[in-house]
């Protein structure tokens, strides 16, 4: 909804057109593969939002490391609300790279439907010989109309 010149503007309407950033904590511990859709622990952020289509922008960096020779994809991604959205952060180790290792981000732009109390966090797939370290993050902004 516009502001109108002359319009006497509430000060719920100038909460909302603040936007609110949040930032995970630490992630607790480190998660070693295989794993399919596992919750990260420490990367979940609960949030509010007061009118229904407010606007998620999110980073998510996963810090993947293999501790042998991986075959396999491992990949990160944001779920807000129990369902995954958007792209993943994906990471496969080159051939024969068993030193390899990446901090690999991804970011979002998501639309919440409905006004509420929400979650956000990060979930990841591992594949066997690959370990989630505990640089992983998520950063998240609200945007919310007036």
């Amino acid at each position: 909804m516009p502001i109108f010149s002359g319009q006497k503007v509430t000060a719920g309407q100038l909460t909302r057109l603040q936007p609110r950033p949040y930032r995970s904590g630490s992630q607790t511990s480190a998660l070693t593969g295989p794993l399919t859709n596992a919750d990260v622990p420490g990367i979940s952020i609960p949030f509010t939002t007061e009118t229904p289509g407010a606007l998620l922008t999110a980073t998510i960096v996963c810090d993947f490391d293999p501790t042998t020779t991986v075959t396999g994809l491992s990949s990160g991604r944001l779920w807000v609300d129990g369902v995954g959205v958007g792209e993943f952060a994906v990471y496969q180790q080159g051939p024969g790279a068993a030193g390899d290792r990446g901090s690999t981000p991804q970011t979002y732009r998501e639309v919440i439907p409905t006004a509420g109390n929400h979650t956000a966090k990060l979930v990841v797939t591992l594949a066997t010989g690959v370990n989630l370290n505990v640089y992983s993050s998520l950063l998240l902004t609200v945007y919310e109309a007036v």
